[in-house]
């Protein structure tokens, strides 16, 4: 009976640190899909070609904008690398893309302290630093050289690829004002955000339910065997080295680590240790093998001992900074949160914020009815929301083409793509007779009457809002086409 009592317990520990959480959580996810959508992506691969300090700063800002989950940031980085960006940059990036990111920051703060969310912007802007002056005694010419030779000896070109390249710059060559007032635009947004949360479910759910049984029945003697205490620098050394390898064995990516790091902090680890062990999300197990896959075990593994060695330094960095403007706190909770409901603040941003949420997945599921899609596609497999142009893998299944965030969730629907097919949402398309459409090439919705442009193509007729649309349609009206079955199961590319 006791085992089942702490068994429950845990279980509403950590349901109670996901409700002090939610509001933060809606909220970042939202404002995260905003940027995602509103800022242009392909302008990436034609700033990343080297790493100057400017270059460096211009990857981190991308990333920051481009937040993801640890898998996606991976397949980005492998796929900007592959097209021509410098692989020090496209690290950076990759870095950026999980660690600097406003979701993640929201909820340190609400969890465990705005001093911690301080810290992962502070903290992460020196990682970087660290990371551009340590890159040329870790990452050799020779292997950077043989680990891009092997991902373009696995990657086909073909001219679907341009035609999603000039289907992307067309609409991203909009106005600005005129693609923010698109309710199709804000349809993408909210994919975006719906994508994330979707993607990122099965790593808060194993969070927050590791953490409430870490803060319930992992007692202080433990906690107290795995960290060091009172040996001054020797302790803060210790912490920023065992952080990141907590974070290798959690198989726990992006802001799922955050609950995890809560119950460590409780637990007893230092503040420079907490920092490192969030930022170490990108060397959990599971990403090691795709760095594996992707570069090869030379090259994977001073990786590795890179982001290690960035990582315990930048939380040892931190702390100290911190430390000298007494900004460390100087108590641990003695439980995470309250165990229960309270009607405070926190319960008002929560309903207040799931009103805002059920806006976002009203867009979501209407985005094709509002001229949403355009130049987008979501992950069959995991539900990210994905840029067709610079989408990181591909494949096709009954003469239909899908997009994955990553070479993993390709892998998966390659070997069984019956499983995931269903789940891929076709391109907008006019209602026969509507007084609207779709624009084909920038996802607004256009009066017919009013529209600026019509066109023809095989039987189908497309309205435009401007000349600039049709005449990019034009060039590659079978980008826009909807797709020919063909009954068979493509290769991957």
């Amino acid at each position: 009976m006791e085992i089942v009592y702490a068994i429950l317990a845990s279980l509403r520990m950590g349901f109670f640190m996901f409700w002090d959480t939610l509001w933060p959580l809606v909220f970042g996810f939202g404002l995260s899909g905003v940027v995602q959508a509103f800022v242009s992506r392909s302008e990436m691969q034609r700033v990343l070609g080297d790493h100057r300090p400017r270059t460096l700063a211009v990857a981190s800002l991308f990333g920051a904008a481009s937040s993801s989950c640890s898998y996606a940031a991976s397949a980005m980085a492998k796929s900007l690398f592959q097209k021509g960006a410098d692989f020090r940059t496209a690290m950076v990036f990759m870095l950026a893309s999980t660690n600097l990111v406003i979701e993640l920051g929201l909820v340190l703060w609400i969890l465990i302290g705005w001093q911690f969310a301080a810290a992962e912007y502070v903290g992460g802007a020196i990682m970087i630093a660290l990371l551009a002056v340590l890159a040329r005694f870790f990452l050799k010419p020779r292997l950077i050289d043989a680990a891009r030779r092997r991902l373009q000896e696995r990657a086909t070109d073909s001219a679907d690829d341009h035609e999603m390249d000039a289907a992307a710059e067309a609409r991203e060559q909009l106005p600005f004002r005129q693609r923010i007032r698109s309710l199709g635009g804000w349809a993408d947004a909210a994919s975006y955000a719906m994508a994330d949360i979707i993607m990122l479910r099965r790593e808060l759910v194993i969070g927050y339910v590791v953490a409430g049984f870490l803060a319930v029945l992992v007692p202080d003697s433990v906690w107290n065997t795995v960290f060091f205490r009172g040996h001054g620098f020797g302790t803060s050394v210790e912490n920023v080295l065992v952080g990141p390898l907590i974070a290798v064995i959690s198989f726990v990516c992006s802001i799922g680590n955050v609950p995890l790091a809560a119950a460590l902090w409780k637990g007893g680890i230092s503040f420079g240790g907490v920092v490192s062990f969030i930022f170490a999300d990108l060397i959990s197990m599971p990403l090691i093998l795709i760095y594996r896959k992707f570069y090869g075990w030379a090259l994977t593994l001073r990786v590795v001992a890179l982001f290690w060695v960035v990582m315990a330094l930048a939380g040892l960095a931190t702390e100290y900074l911190f430390g000298a403007a007494n900004l460390i706190p100087t108590s641990r909770p003695i439980q995470m949160v309250e165990p229960g409901f309270q009607l405070n603040y926190t319960t008002y941003l929560n309903i207040l914020f799931l009103l805002v949420f059920a806006g976002i997945y009203w867009l979501y599921r209407n985005r094709e009815r509002l001229g949403g899609g355009a130049g987008y596609a979501l992950d069959p497999v995991c539900g990210m929301q994905v840029q067709v142009a610079m989408a990181p893998a591909q494949a096709s299944f009954d003469g239909k083409p899908y997009h994955f965030c990553s070479d993993r969730c390709r892998d998966r629907f390659v070997a069984s793509p019956a499983r995931f097919a269903g789940d891929a949402q076709p391109e907008p398309m006019a209602a026969e007779g509507a007084a609207t459409a779709v624009d084909p090439v920038c996802g607004m919705t256009v009066d017919k009457a009013e529209a600026a442009a019509e066109r023809t193509f095989e039987g189908q007729q497309f309205w435009f809002c401007s000349e600039g649309c049709a005449e990019a349609f034009d060039a590659t009206p079978e980008s826009y086409a909807p797709p020919v079955a063909s009954g068979a199961v493509d290769g991957p590319r």
